[in-house]
């Protein structure tokens, strides 16, 4: 599941960046501002699988399951 969240996030970036990459003025900043907001939610998408990840470790651990690992 991870790796096609990555997967899709990469494909989305690629091909804005390709659209937009012969661009000049407004619709080059609007490539930019799009490439940052990817950025951003790549980032935000990373942190809450880690806090997922997390709160299933901790889970295992209250219940002293043998496995630990998420």
């Amino acid at each position: 599941m991870k790796i096609f969240k990555t997967m899709t996030t990469a494909a989305i970036t690629l091909t804005a960046l390709f659209a937009l990459s012969a661009c000049d003025g407004e619709a080059e900043n609007a490539g930019e501002e799009v490439d940052d907001a990817m950025s951003k939610v790549e980032e935000k998408a990373k942190d809450a699988g880690n806090a997922i990840e997390d709160l299933c470790e901790d889970a295992k651990e209250g219940v002293n399951a043998k496995d630990t690992d998420c």
